[in-house]
């Protein structure tokens, strides 16, 4: 299947920031927000995964955002993820995907009945995340935010084991615990390290994660799962 991609932008304050669309050829095919990690303006990072989700039919929204500003990059997050809901409309379902410090953001918004009217995602799925510190979302921790949580939605985890930055053990516990309070959850664990499951390998010299072929099968492996619970829901 043949994708596309194209580069917007979205409104954030008095700015505008790139937003890139990989678009499937379907027309009314799910859509899929998908935040990068920590690194501040880092969407090229999730090019290999965000086209291995696309070439399964489904739209994917990569904004830009930067985790150095004062509010650690709410407002980014936050207001690339209006941008997506108006994108998506009110026909096409709308699932909240990160990687790293963009899972628990993704998962905050899964957990915050308040947030943008009440109205949450599809489904949420957050790829090598750690949970026990404030979602930069909605600065509440996930792992205590459960309670507050009134719609329960469907949520996938995915994790390699061999994650030196960000243990395995807390997507485990992510999923123990949504669980326990009555989630559609599943984790799905892969021999691959932080960055193995986007389908890249950290080159030092470039400083960030860059496609890789010996990897490729891991990033295939989460780009079905984020495929698999839109068609879902």
């Amino acid at each position: 299947m043949s994708t596309t991609i194209r580069t917007v932008s979205y409104p954030t304050g008095r700015e505008h920031k790139p937003l890139d669309i990989h678009n499937s050829p379907a027309t009314e095919d799910p859509c899929v927000l998908l935040w990068h990690g920590i690194g501040p303006d880092e969407r090229d990072v999730l090019v290999p995964l965000a086209q291995d989700i696309a070439e399964l039919g489904l739209t994917v929204l990569v904004p830009d955002w930067r985790s150095d500003t004062p509010d650690e990059g709410r407002a980014h997050l936050t207001d690339s993820l209006r941008f997506a809901r108006d994108f998506a409309g009110p026909s096409r379902q709308l699932v909240v995907a990160g990687w790293s410090a963009g899972a628990g953001a993704a998962l905050g918004v899964a957990l915050d009945p308040e947030l943008f009217d009440g109205r949450p995602p599809a489904a949420a799925v957050g790829i090598a995340g750690g949970y026990r510190r404030p979602a930069r979302t909605t600065g509440a921790v996930p792992l205590q935010a459960l309670g507050r949580a009134t719609a329960r939605v469907p949520v996938r985890l995915v994790h390699g084991t061999e994650d030196p930055a960000v243990s395995v053990e807390s997507s485990r516990e992510m999923h123990e615990a949504l669980r326990a309070h009555g989630w559609d959850c599943t984790l799905g664990e892969q021999a691959t390290d932080h960055a193995g499951v986007l389908g890249c390998v950290y080159d030092p010299g470039a400083g960030r994660c860059v496609a890789d072929a010996s990897v490729r099968a891991f990033g295939l492996a989460t780009a079905e799962v984020v495929a698999d619970v839109a068609r879902s829901v």
